[in-house]
């Protein structure tokens, strides 16, 4: 029987009872919907949530109908060979017709609806980043009028600050903007960790442009002192900075707050963790500005009473030192979510139990959930299903008593094999079907879960 099986012929005769779609069975062998009207219909499990089934035809039927169509495999070549040279021409000018309509929009410029994206920075993370760029251009506006009058050390690393505040947040809402764009072809996971990655970059843009310029400011300062003029309006210019950073940084709390509560975290949890990236870099760029304004001032001060320039240059390195620790927390916390870690291990537990309290599986292994940002999760494991439970969902289905008469029918070894191809296709169909039920299981119950990948062991 081995010998019989091993040099079966694994041919086109063989391959004639494969399945086709209609689409495929539409553009391979040029018919029209209304030819398959009259083929035979099977019903076959989808592997799409939305859809329960779809409906497939034989592929030697649908060969057949085409040679009835178009007459003979010579007709049919000629046939396929004019319909790919009539696609060829479409996209060409279809090709052209976009690059033509790019141009248009270059000119007159891009009137698509930007409706959903702006509204985007009416709540949440975009709102908290909108209401920073506002303040801290202002800010950066004022503080630098009060270094050309002044000419302080501390109000230049200030006003630096600022200014550096301003442009990490326009890259922020950048990010966000790009991070809403819908999953494509070359990015089928869709585009999220475009907020990280503006984070990231704004923690080293805070390094190079916040914490440099006001380090070298200060040592300037240090080895080329100078006396400052009065430093009225500079305490004013603060006093408002402090309001304003102040209240940026209330609205960036709330919103982890809420954020927080909703995933059931702690503040610092939430914090750390960078579940948010865009709302932690204005929290730690506002808690920076908040305390750097409160040191420019202590040293301002110090300098005013004692008359030593030393204390206000002392002040910038200070500014400096504190936004270089800022963005050094930016940049590891948002580097580790780009590498991809895993979820917390109470949830990756719950994920495991379900798997494995489930009847068709035996064992899993190599679990892996990925926290992909923003509320989306990745799991991933190796699932060893239990073939006898299998077997007995599929028997469930089907009538005993009719298979025992088909069994008792199986006399050759053609027989035997043409038994076991066409109930092992359904039982591989059945555990399909478990497998999508198992998925769906792990979506429903935790709502994080967006895309799981089960391989069958």
């Amino acid at each position: 029987v081995k010998a019989v099986l091993k040099k079966r012929d694994y041919g086109p005769k063989y391959t004639q009872n494969n399945f086709i779609t209609g689409v495929r069975a539409i553009n391979e062998f040029c018919l029209k919907s209304s030819d398959l009207d009259q083929l035979r219909k099977i019903k076959r499990r989808s592997p799409h949530d939305d859809t329960e089934t779809f409906t497939v035809y034989l592929r030697s039927d649908v060969e057949a109908k085409s040679l009835e169509v178009w007459g003979s495999p010579e007709a049919l070549a000629r046939e396929r060979k004019r319909r790919k040279e009539a696609e060829i021409k479409y996209r060409e000018n279809l090709f052209r017709n976009q690059r033509l309509l790019r141009e248009y929009r270059e000119f007159f410029g891009n009137t698509k609806p930007r409706s959903s994206a702006a509204a985007m920075f009416f709540k949440g993370p975009g709102k908290v980043v909108m209401v920073a760029i506002c303040i801290n251009g202002l800010n950066f506006f004022f503080k630098l009028l009060a270094w050309v009058y002044t000419g302080s050390a501390s109000m230049f690393s200030e006003a630096i600050h600022s200014l550096a505040d301003t442009c990490n947040q326009a890259l922020l809402a950048l990010g966000i903007s790009q991070s809403a764009r819908t999953p494509d072809p070359s990015h089928p996971y869709g585009f999220t960790n475009m907020r990280y990655i503006a984070s990231l970059i704004s923690g080293v843009g805070i390094f190079m442009m916040g914490a440099g310029l006001s380090w070298y400011h200060g040592i300037i300062g240090l080895l080329h002192p100078h006396p400052i003029e009065s430093l009225l309006w500079a305490y004013c210019i603060l006093a408002g900075s402090l309001v304003s950073e102040g209240a940026t940084l209330l609205v960036a709390i709330n919103e982890i707050r809420r954020s927080a509560r909703a995933k059931g975290l702690s503040f610092y949890q939430y914090v750390v963790q960078s579940r948010d990236p865009s709302t932690n870099v204005v929290l730690l760029e506002d808690a920076a500005a908040v305390l750097s304004v409160a040191i420019a001032a202590a040293c301002m001060g110090l300098t005013s009473l004692t008359g030593n320039p030393y204390y206000d240059s002392v002040g910038s390195l200070g500014v400096g030192t504190l936004l270089g620790t800022v963005s050094a927390f930016l940049i590891y916390t948002n580097t580790e979510a780009l590498l991809g870690r895993s979820i917390q291990p109470e949830q990756l537990q719950r994920l495991t139990e379900l798997l494995e309290s489930d009847p068709v599986v035996r064992a899993i292994h190599d679990v892996k959930a990925t926290d992909m940002g923003m509320s989306k999760v990745r799991f991933k494991a190796e699932v060893d299903f239990d073939g006898r439970v299998v077997t007995r969902s599929y028997l469930e289905k089907q009538d005993i008593e009719q298979l025992l008469q088909e069994i008792q029918q199986v006399k050759t070894l053609e027989e035997l094999e043409a038994f076991m191809l066409k109930h092992g296709e359904n039982i591989i169909d059945t555990l399909g079907a478990e497998v999508d039920r198992l998925e769906k299981d792990l979506k429903q119950r935790n709502p994080d879960v967006r895309h799981v990948d089960l391989e069958i062991l």
